[in-house]
């Protein structure tokens, strides 16, 4: 097989690495991107041409443009386990196999949550900032997060990992989830912890889960966490209930400025913590999901469907690999 590796030079290191490169190359040749630019549409097609197969970095979007210029491409995979950048219908018609990343980063996403919630509790980026201009920051009572209350909005891997670690800190936990049986409902959650963590999924159900109402249910001089996806939280709203101080503060590592990043105009707050998106970006966070498109690789030039396979069925093109489309 031949395989366009799509993470451009600045962002290889980081998100790929050398270790998956050199398992990738026992099963695949492999083409690099040679620029450090985010590939995509034509120009992705166009670099990847000849190959069967192209793994997606984040920043290089599966389009119908990509595919439909495509056509040597077997496969579309993504280095990571969010596909809404892909156009798996455009792929499905073109009969490109679409394939996702399993969950690599449940530890690593729940550690920063946990630093977080430190932060906002106790002023660490505050009386950071204060010393770093110089000046001695006045010492004030803070929160502890031992007795506290932790709201989980969504209850995945990475929230039951953080409830996990929550409940060894001493804090009480409460979680909202419609799949999870016995439910807590969003309201008691919302109106009884001091930390309320986002961590839902992102549909067209949940966008704007967080709007004006949701932050008016949270109790004053409570805390708000977004560790999930930009588009579930109003930021408009969410601005509102911290001007008015209802909210004693935020933090976010997702946003809707592009990439997810965090909103610059919220970031730069002074009761805001946020990074740039960031909470799956550890060693062994990346290096779980790179090695996942490696061993995909390896299966479909073994003939075989790979598993974090998407639309298998509509996958006609397969049958160059001598793999017959399934589920």
């Amino acid at each position: 097989m031949k395989v366009f590796l799509s993470h451009g030079t600045d962002t290889f290191p980081g998100y790929f690495g050398d270790r998956a490169l050199a398992a990738l190359q026992q099963h695949a040749q492999v083409v690099r991107n040679p620029t450090a630019r985010d590939l995509r549409d034509a120009e992705l097609a166009e670099a990847a041409a000849g190959c069967d197969a192209i793994i997606a970095f984040r920043g290089s979007p599966g389009t119908a443009e990509t595919f439909s210029r495509a056509p040597d491409l077997v496969a579309f995979l993504r280095c990571a386990v969010d596909i809404s950048t892909i156009d798996v219908a455009a792929a499905s018609a073109e009969g490109i196999l679409v394939t996702r990343a399993t969950p690599g980063f449940v530890d690593a996403v729940a550690e920063l949550g946990i630093g977080m919630m430190v932060d906002l509790a106790r002023g660490v980026s505050h009386a950071v900032q204060a010393y770093r201009r110089g000046e001695a920051p006045t010492p004030v009572r803070h929160v502890q997060l031992s007795g506290a209350t932790l709201g989980l909005v969504g209850y995945g891997r990475i929230a039951q990992r953080l409830a996990s670690i929550a409940e060894a800190l001493g804090m009480r936990v409460l979680a909202y989830d419609p799949h999870a049986k016995p439910g807590t409902s969003l309201e008691q959650v919302l109106a009884e912890a001091d930390f309320v963590v986002c961590l839902a999924i992102s549909s067209p159900e949940t966008a704007n889960l967080m709007d004006a109402a949701a932050f008016a249910r949270m109790r004053r001089g409570a805390f708000f966490v977004n560790l999930s996806r930009g588009e579930l939280v109003d930021e408009a709203a969410l601005e509102a209930a911290l001007d008015s101080g209802h909210l004693a503060g935020a933090a976010m590592d997702v946003g809707r400025a592009p990439d997810q990043m965090p909103s610059p105009g919220l970031a730069r707050r002074h009761d805001v913590v946020a990074t740039p998106h960031v909470g799956g970006l550890t060693p062994q966070a990346a290096e779980h999901q790179a090695m996942d498109t490696v061993r995909q690789i390896a299966e479909l030039a073994a003939g075989r469907l790979p598993e974090g396979a998407v639309n298998g069925p509509a996958a006609h093109r397969l049958r160059r690999l001598g793999i017959l489309p399934g589920p």
